[in-house]
């Protein structure tokens, strides 16, 4: 029998990650790497001191109160938490951490892709090509918008809202800002805050949502918000699915309200509304946000320095609980 600290992961994790895995604790990967339902998360946590778990797995409080109780920390390969039930994990006494920082770069860089592929029509024009549609150059055809020099909004100023800001910058952009609080120093990056969504929404060419999801996010972007929008703006969601009312974002693209949407997240993902699919004026991802060799390296070594440190007796880099 092993003396080092028994893990289950509920996913696979890279390659190098995995490695490192393996040979600090007594890992109990999920070798299938296929989404595991609660009772097969309980079941593979028997014995276990710590489970790593990722935002595939609803970590609800009845899985959370079915647990064994030899499990002491659950270490989240993500930023957000919102698989987590967090006040049933505090009530039973477990650790939460999760993987801040890591991520930001990766999923700024991926919130400019999906303003600048709806603007510049990527879905579309990618699609004609594919499908050796491609005729003769015309002044008309596949006409998108400027991104340069037009006014961007941001909801959500936290690390991710402000590493989009300082990339916007470099589109020379308007930049303004929507958040809890108003951000003290250069962390705004030179934008403009506001404290009242309703009074930058009618100011935004483009519309960046960078929030966590909460119960105040939740639905943020309805169709009472969308129509504060000028016409054709564009849209780019890397928070959340939740966080947009699909029904709202969708007419608007049907409309041309919306000119283009940018979306790498989708309520329900992986399935998302197929309504989405048919539309031309939508760049769509798998949410593939973090989706960098470096990036989900660093997420994956984060979940372990985590767990290392919780068996050593020290202070967890990123603690949520």
């Amino acid at each position: 029998m092993s003396d080092l600290p028994k893990v289950f992961a509920t996913r696979l994790m890279p390659e190098d990650v995995e490695a490192r895995f393996r040979s600090e604790f007594d890992a109990q990967p999920n070798e299938t790497d296929a989404p595991l339902d609660s009772a097969a998360i309980v079941a593979r946590a028997q014995g276990c001191r710590a489970i790593i778990c990722s935002p595939t797995e609803k970590m609800d409080a009845e899985t959370i109160a079915a647990l064994p109780k030899s499990v002491e920390i659950l270490a989240t390969f993500s930023v957000g938490c919102d698989h987590i039930d967090l006040k049933a994990a505090k009530a039973r006494g477990l650790i939460v951490t999760n993987t801040p920082d890591v991520l930001t770069d990766a999923t700024a860089d991926t919130t400019i892709l999906c303003l600048l592929g709806a603007a510049r029509m990527a879905q579309e024009s990618e699609a004609t090509l594919r499908a050796g549609k491609w005729g003769r150059w015309a002044p008309r055809d596949m006409l998108g918008v400027h991104m340069s020099g037009k006014r961007l909004g941001i909801v959500g100023m936290g690390r991710i809202g402000q590493a989009v800001a300082r990339r916007a910058k470099g589109f020379d952009m308007t930049i303004m800002y929507h958040n809890r609080r108003q951000l003290e120093g250069s962390d705004d990056q030179g934008a403009t805050f506001y404290a009242r969504a309703e009074d930058m929404l009618p100011l935004c060419d483009f519309l960046a949502l960078t929030c966590p999801l909460t119960e105040d996010t939740k639905h943020w972007l309805n169709a009472e918000r969308i129509a504060l929008l000028p016409d054709r703006a564009v849209v780019a969601n890397t928070a959340r699915g939740p966080v947009v009312v699909d029904d709202a974002l969708i007419d608007a693209l049907k409309s041309g309200k919306v000119f283009a949407a940018g979306l790498d997240v989708f309520t329900g993902e992986p399935k998302l509304d197929p309504r989405y699919l048919d539309l031309p004026n939508a760049f769509l991802l798998p949410h593939v946000g973090s989706a960098t060799v470096e990036t989900r390296n660093d997420m994956g070594f984060r979940c372990l320095d985590n767990l290392a440190a919780h068996f050593a007796g020290q202070p967890l880099p990123s603690r949520v609980i």
